[in-house]
């Protein structure tokens, strides 16, 4: 039986696109760390939407996660036909002031773990030749952010990792796609110690920053997933920001980031 497997699904965008993809009749692999909420959301989804949903409780920021994934996929003999590798975790602040170890989390669970997903996971699509894989980057892919530096570095690297793999994929059948949506009403700004001036600084306040809700990214990722994109920024505000960053150096971006963030703090 196919099956979708969604990471950081407790939660959030991923939470929002399970919902959504049991009400188009997708049978489910649920992955986070809450046992319990993964739980109580497959439940609801069998029983609202008559669909297989089941759930692997895991830590995506620890090495040998995804390999435990992966195997109790075989265990259970669920064929996953898609994966979307949503989870991730943000940082702000100043860099040399962050945990170290917080900090290299970040980068398993935003990268060494995607990196894990996509490779386990693509070897059985490759044999079938068919198969779907969803990165979730951010609008922070497109340059060099001060003050989120390892977060933004992070999603640099979903984005040319999973542009390569695109091409990589398509004598396979195998579709790829890479999904940047911008600030979105989650517990983000919570999980990633930025809930204050840090987030006020860089312009990442959910009362004040333009955001979009974790169903409207949800729509449109489904929406691009329809029409066959590679490549889709969610939010029409989004999509011309990262038309306009990516005309101006890098160095003009961080600098003007970068005073901004210090101006705020200082009047704050």
């Amino acid at each position: 039986m196919k099956y979708t497997l969604v990471t950081g699904a407790s939660g959030g965008i991923g939470e929002a696109l399970a919902i959504k993809l049991a009400k188009k009749k997708h049978n489910l692999v649920l992955v986070a760390r809450n046992a319990e909420k993964l739980s109580k959301l497959s439940k609801q989804l069998q029983e609202t939407y008559g669909v297989q949903a089941a759930y692997i409780a895991a830590d995506l920021a620890k090495q040998e996660a995804p390999f435990q994934i992966f195997q109790e996929t075989r265990r259970q003999n669920w064929e996953i036909d898609m994966l979307v590798n949503n989870a991730g975790i943000g940082s702000g602040g100043e860099f040399a002031t962050l945990n170290l170890q917080s900090e290299l989390d970040l980068m398993q669970l935003n990268n060494a773990s995607l990196v894990a997903m996509t490779h386990l996971f693509m070897q059985p699509m490759r044999d079938r030749k068919s198969g779907t894989i969803i990165n979730v980057a951010s609008l922070a892919a497109f340059a060099p952010v001060p003050y989120m530096a390892t977060y933004a570095a992070s999603k640099v690297f979903v984005r040319s990792f999973t542009e390569a793999i695109t091409e990589e994929c398509k004598p396979y059948n195998i579709q790829v796609m890479l999904f940047a949506p911008g600030l979105t009403k989650t517990n983000f700004n919570e999980a990633a110690g930025i809930n204050n001036e840090k987030g006020a600084g860089l312009n990442a306040d959910y009362q004040t920053a333009a955001t979009q809700t974790p169903d409207e990214v949800a729509d449109e990722l489904l929406q691009a997933l329809n029409t066959k994109k590679h490549f889709h920024v969610s939010g029409s505000r989004n999509r011309l920001g990262s038309r306009i960053v990516a005309l101006l150096p890098n160095a003009m971006i961080t600098r003007f980031m970068a005073k901004s963030y210090q101006k705020k703090l200082a009047l704050l």
